[in-house]
């Protein structure tokens, strides 16, 4: 079987619930994780819009979500992960807002794209700590196994 990632609260490709956004409750979504590769050490977990500021003139990939040193034993990060009910060694990195922990869809203009991008990776790495998206991808190189991926979309409904 394949490595896959999805969500109990959308599917691939779907509309993101307004509570994980910041139009609602801005918690992390569900996720769960079937399959990885044999020899995964440990996961980690980039979540990212490539459409900012406006998807009709993307100019910069927005960061919303750094997480690493997820257990090899994890299959699934509940709602409301970040900052409350993260493994115990899993460790959250810095944002685009530049906070540690998650920040939920909040497009300026138009319909995003949120890619959820699970990474099995042969190691536990060490602590980064606030690590950015950058450092983290730096820090996996040559050390991922497989990668896993969930599409959602979210459009302001507030203006």
């Amino acid at each position: 079987m394949a490595f896959t990632l999805r969500s109990p609260a959308f599917s691939d490709g779907a509309e993101i619930p307004i509570v994980y956004t910041c139009e609602g409750e801005d918690v992390s979504p569900p996720l769960i994780w079937e399959d990885p590769p044999e020899g995964t050490r440990s996961f980690a977990l980039i979540v990212d819009d490539p459409d900012a500021p406006d998807p009709k003139a993307p100019r910069l990939t927005w960061v919303h979500w750094v997480v690493y040193d997820i257990p090899a034993a994890a299959r699934a990060l509940p709602e409301g992960a970040s900052g409350k009910a993260m493994p115990e060694e899993a460790k959250e990195g810095l944002n685009d807002w530049k906070r540690v922990g998650y920040g939920g869809p909040c497009p300026p203009i138009g319909r995003h794209r949120y890619f959820h991008k699970l990474y099995a990776l042969d190691l536990s790495l060490p602590d980064l700590g606030a690590v950015t998206k950058a450092r983290l991808l730096a820090a996996m190189e040559g050390h991922v196994l497989g990668r896993a991926e969930l599409v959602g979309t979210y459009r302001k409904k507030r203006r």
